[in-house]
């Protein structure tokens, strides 16, 4: 049986009402990058609280924050958004539970990936984040010591600072594996690109056509983000004690 390409299909509209079929890729794109975006910025910040407790002087502190590494991290991705859609509700107060469960589409299924991806990437942040301030020169903690900063002090003004920088590369791929791993939320009703184009090959039957333009749009976010860090990167770099100074010496 001989498959029909049509690379026309993008430009016939869709029976979901969304227009055009480019149109239902491109609102897809849109949720994808919306859930991503949230999500970093709870993974992002929970991730350098983590990280930086484990970093600490306090044992319990220490423990408790690699108890939540382990559980976030080794627990798989689907497993955890089917427990923050799921369970969740039927563990919260009746009249919250059946509240969280009334909210509309597609928002009931927003918040839910959000949060799974958002706890979930925090873990992984949490561990390149604590790496980044260990393998600083102990001579800087204990300088800033001296200065008279308190600890939070040495953390926001002397480590975090330089660690960030050291761990930008790693962190640059987490965001795109945010990004990638937003499309398990379609596992539970939210259109994110992936759905929106498996929506697409169930309308049109253009299987190969629908997927091939998610790869192509999923390569080009992945190639906005990766050329903006790199920027960001040689913007941010300390001449002389990460990489390569300007001048060629080390």
């Amino acid at each position: 049986m001989n498959y029909n390409w049509n690379w026309k299909i993008f430009w016939e509209l869709s029976p979901d009402g969304q227009g055009t079929y480019m149109d239902t890729l491109l609102s897809g794109l849109q949720w994808t990058l919306a859930t991503a975006l949230a999500a970093w910025v709870i993974a992002f910040v929970l991730g350098s609280i983590v990280g930086m407790v484990r970093t600490t002087q306090v044992r319990w502190a220490v423990r408790l924050a690699g108890a939540y590494v382990e559980l976030f991290r080794n627990i798989p991705l689907l497993v955890q958004l089917f427990l923050w859609y799921f369970v969740l509700p039927e563990l919260l107060p009746e009249a919250l539970g059946n509240a969280i469960k009334q909210i509309a589409p597609p928002w009931g299924a927003y918040w839910p990936a959000v949060l799974c991806l958002g706890f979930f990437t925090s873990a992984r942040v949490a561990e390149q984040v604590r790496a980044g301030i260990e393998s600083l020169p102990r001579g800087q903690r204990m300088a800033a010591t001296a200065l008279g900063l308190r600890g939070t002090q040495v953390y926001r003004y002397v480590l975090l600072p330089i660690a960030y920088r050291v761990i930008l590369p790693p962190l640059t791929s987490e965001f795109m594996n945010i990004i990638k791993n937003s499309s398990v939320a379609m596992t539970i009703g939210l259109l994110e690109l992936t759905g929106r184009a498996r929506s697409m090959q169930e309308f049109s039957f253009q299987v190969f056509e629908a997927f091939a333009a998610a790869t192509v749009l999923y390569l080009i976010v992945s190639l906005v983000v990766v050329t903006f860090m790199r920027w960001v990167e040689r913007r941010v770099a300390v001449p002389g004690f990460i990489g390569p100074a300007r001048d060629g010496s080390h």
